[in-house]
């Protein structure tokens, strides 16, 4: 049952993140064709490799499963390095939606608790990356709001959400690969670990909704240096009057 639940939630919010973000972007309705194209193939290679069972082989997981987490992020971060038009498309996605977007991890960060309870998840991960996921989340709601009377007075509080929520990511990730059952690299969770996070439904998280987050705060970072490049600008042009 809960894996019939976790498979309709997790899909809706997948949905609601592409619709959203692709929806929002500055693109041309061809350009917005090609990016839910892509986008489909890559969320359909990660669904079809988890069910070719790659991801839960005990000499493979970590390592395939750390390509689907990386690979998004290499891919998007040479492109808008790369590229202006990239880099302003990702830029133009406002800072709210971001938020209201990372408030919905709430939802799997609730998932990988109830996994653990019963007795498919162990060791620090799901304790560490469910109740990050919903730390995370749940600041995300009063924090966005925050941001949306007021962008500037609320940049503090924006960065400091952005390292937490960058640092729960990245915890989450090693902890899950030092969880891997029969894994060189497992340290904890002895024979469960992080098992069920390498098939469907559960797999959809770290291959599809890391990346995906990872992404947010990236851009958040940016967003917050381009605010402070301004403001730096705009002292410098008073000083000089």
């Amino acid at each position: 049952m809960l894996e019939l639940i976790g498979t309709t939630v997790l899909t809706a919010v997948i949905a609601v993140i592409l619709n959203a973000a692709i929806t929002i972007m500055p693109l041309s309705p061809v350009q917005k064709l090609t990016t839910v194209t892509i986008t489909g193939l890559w969320i359909g290679l990660a669904v079809a490799l988890a069910t070719t069972g790659i991801y839960a082989a005990t000499a493979t997981p970590v390592p395939v499963v750390g390509i689907m987490v990386a690979l998004p992020l290499l891919a998007i971060g040479a492109a808008a390095f790369l590229s202006s038009g990239v880099r302003a498309t990702l830029l133009a996605l406002p800072v709210p939606l971001l938020l209201g977007l990372n408030a919905l991890r709430i939802l799997p960060g609730a998932f990988i608790l109830l996994l653990a309870s019963q007795g498919k998840l162990s060791g620090p991960f799901p304790q560490s990356a469910g109740w990050g996921d919903i730390i995370v989340g749940v600041i995300a709601i009063p924090l966005m709001l925050a941001v949306t009377r007021n962008v500037a007075g609320s940049r503090r509080g924006l960065l400091a959400w952005n390292i937490l929520g960058t640092l729960d990511l990245a915890e989450a990730v090693v902890l899950g690969v030092l969880s891997a059952p029969g894994s060189p690299q497992q340290m904890f969770g002895g024979s469960v670990g992080a098992t069920a996070m390498w098939s469907l439904p559960w797999s959809s998280v770290p291959t599809l909704l890391v990346p995906f987050y990872f992404i947010t705060h990236g851009i958040i970072f940016a967003r917050l240096l381009q605010g402070e490049r301004r403001t730096d600008a705009f002292a410098a042009s008073q000083a000089r009057l």
